[in-house]
């Protein structure tokens, strides 16, 4: 072998010491945060579970009063709303406390990847998770005789926000909180939102006084917005886009702000 074929060898193989490409590492990242959580059974539960079976019980045994019209009209659309609060905010704020506890996110915030990196790829296994609830619940709805209508792009519009919202109060609540708070906290907010956000029982049933301050809940605005369009076929709710934008806006900020990564 001549010196220049050596040379040739020796540089195919050297190798190249760096940090990987950044979008390459939240991808991996992301992947990672998703495997896990689709690994853990107690996510299982909430995510998957709960949600399924509220949509079939209250679909076919009439128990709750949901107006006129058939049950799953009605249920299907909070039943997302549920599905982006149990995954964007419950499950993502204690998942992320203990891994705060643990001193996981203190060893990845002092890897090649930013801290902000972190949470665009947690952000990103919210979303593919979600996608999977609502692709699992929608076809459920289907096949109880759901019969949605309405523009696609203000549902879409209404998911973005209110992922957004709830995962800023989900990270706040981790990074601000003990885990044994968080996991205290986030599924005691998760039982009370379910029952007055307008996710089974409309928010018509409560009392007036009570309804306008539930209203301004982000669940509510959620999954009012969600059955204006799919129930209703309404146009954009932009009053329930606003509600969504502005909580979104002081989850992430807060979160931004206050959240501690040891």
């Amino acid at each position: 072998m001549t010196a220049a074929e050596a040379g040739t060898a020796a540089g195919t193989f050297t190798p190249r010491p760096g940090a990987a490409p950044l979008p390459r590492m939240i991808r991996a990242q992301a992947a990672l945060e998703t495997r896990m959580l689709l690994r853990n059974g107690e996510q299982l539960l909430l995510t998957v579970v709960i949600p399924t079976l509220l949509l079939v019980l209250f679909s076919a045994v009439d128990i709750v009063d949901t107006g006129a019209g058939k049950a799953v009209d009605f249920l299907a659309p909070g039943v997302l709303a549920l599905a982006v609060l149990s995954t964007a905010f419950t499950g993502q704020a204690i998942a992320t406390g203990f891994e705060r506890r643990y001193g996981v996110l203190k060893r990845l915030a002092a890897s090649p990847l930013p801290r902000w990196g972190l949470m665009a790829a947690k952000t990103c296994s919210v979303l593919v998770t979600e996608i999977l609830q609502i692709v699992l619940l929608t076809v459920i709805a289907f096949a109880l005789g759901w019969s949605p209508q309405g523009n696609p792009l203000a549902v879409v519009l209404l998911l973005v926000l209110g992922t957004a919202a709830f995962s800023g109060l989900g990270l706040l609540m981790a990074g601000t909180l003990k885990a044994e708070a968080t996991l205290a906290a986030a599924n005691l907010v998760f039982l009370l939102l379910l029952v007055g956000g307008g996710v089974i029982v409309p928010l018509e049933k409560f009392p007036d006084a009570a309804q306008s301050v539930l209203g301004l809940l982000p669940i509510s605005a959620l999954s009012d917005g969600l059955r204006e369009v799919l129930q209703h076929g309404a146009g954009v709710p932009w009053a329930d886009l606003g509600i969504l934008a502005a909580w979104a806006v002081l989850g992430l900020g807060a979160a931004a702000r206050f959240f501690r990564w040891e």
